[in-house]
């Protein structure tokens, strides 16, 4: 289905995805459902990645010893390390034992969604989503780590939920520190739009009880929501349309800009994100289907862009591209 309700009573359809995520990551390969195909683009390829890279929802942190850590959706939170940014490994689940506390929210499931990690003040952050599917009962719940590695992640509780009367639903989370080292949470799916909070950064929870509205479109595809600072400005990386279609995908990667970090973000003609704006950053091409759930970082070699996208036997992977900046400002894959 790719239709949205008007009302956020009635569960939409962006969990969908999920309903399928389990399936292919399990096998490898994913059922195709009705959906229209992303129009080609001129988009490169990308990059040459090995090893462990069936994922989904992936979030990168540098690690200040060198090396990477990801964290992407799976059971108990599903973590891959890579020395190079090219050969990636299993490196096992944040919570071998389990994570009874996200229960309420996922009716005992043990797959827990679009997980983001970062690194402060000498522990990494793993904020992740708890769920079920087509519902926006949702929460987003905080652990840290001093290393990073499978069970050694500490519950730091809940962070941010959603109920069926909002509006809103609390999945897909993004922590961003501002030019003043306040902290910001992005999160959102479907129903009214990427909603944002401030953090308290010395408990990583809520600071107070503002709720941001960011980007929208009128209920329709938007979610995935990924913060990024360069040059003054904070952009605003979005994944427009439909996943989780294996090869018929339509999932793309959008951005706006904006001076502040709870916007108004714009796109390059202006429009804003709250009204559908969005310039498109990538897009299907090939045989690359429905490129999404980004992430967006900066490396010693370049600015990088990362993603999950379907092989044309639907397999979900990990993609690696550049992302270079044009004189205005502007990001391009490359």
């Amino acid at each position: 289905m790719t239709e949205h309700p008007s009302t956020p009573s009635v569960p939409p359809t962006p969990l969908s995805r999920r309903r399928l995520l389990g399936a292919a990551l399990a096998t490898g390969a994913l059922a195709a459902a009705p959906a229209g195909v992303a129009a080609a683009a001129a988009y490169p390829g990308p990059g040459h990645v090995t090893g462990d890279v069936r994922m989904h929802d992936p979030s990168f942190v540098k690690r200040p010893d060198g090396g990477y850590l990801v964290a992407h959706t799976g059971n108990e939170v599903a973590l891959k390390t890579s020395a190079d940014r090219t050969a990636f490994s299993d490196a096992g689940v944040a919570f071998p034992g389990g994570a009874p506390w996200t229960s309420p929210y996922t009716g005992g499931a043990r797959n827990l969604w679009a997980p983001h990690l970062s690194h402060h003040n000498g522990r990494y952050h793993l904020y992740y989503s708890a769920s079920t599917f087509g519902s926006n009962r949702s929460a987003i719940f905080l652990a840290t780590s001093a290393s990073g590695h499978s069970g050694t992640w500490r519950d730091e509780g809940l962070v941010v939920e959603s109920f069926t009367s909002d509006d809103f639903n609390a999945i897909d989370p993004h922590l961003q520190v501002d030019d003043q080292g306040r902290w910001w949470l992005a999160f959102g799916s479907f129903w009214s739009g990427i909603k944002m909070v401030r953090l308290d950064p010395a408990t990583g929870k809520r600071y107070d009880g503002a709720l941001h509205a960011i980007a929208g479109r009128g209920g329709g595809a938007i979610e995935a929501p990924t913060l990024f600072h360069r040059g003054g400005w904070y952009y605003l990386f979005v994944s427009f349309d439909l996943c989780c279609r294996g090869a018929d995908s339509t999932y793309r990667v959008m951005v706006g800009r904006s001076r502040s970090i709870t916007g108004p973000y714009r796109d390059r003609a202006g429009a804003a994100m709250t009204s559908g704006g969005g310039t498109e950053v990538l897009a299907g091409h090939g045989g690359v289907h429905g490129p999404g759930h980004q992430d967006v970082f900066a490396d010693t070699d370049s600015d990088i862009l990362a993603y999950h996208y379907y092989a044309d036997d639907g397999t979900a992977l990990l993609g690696v591209n550049w992302l270079g900046w044009d004189s205005s400002g502007w990001p391009h894959v490359h």
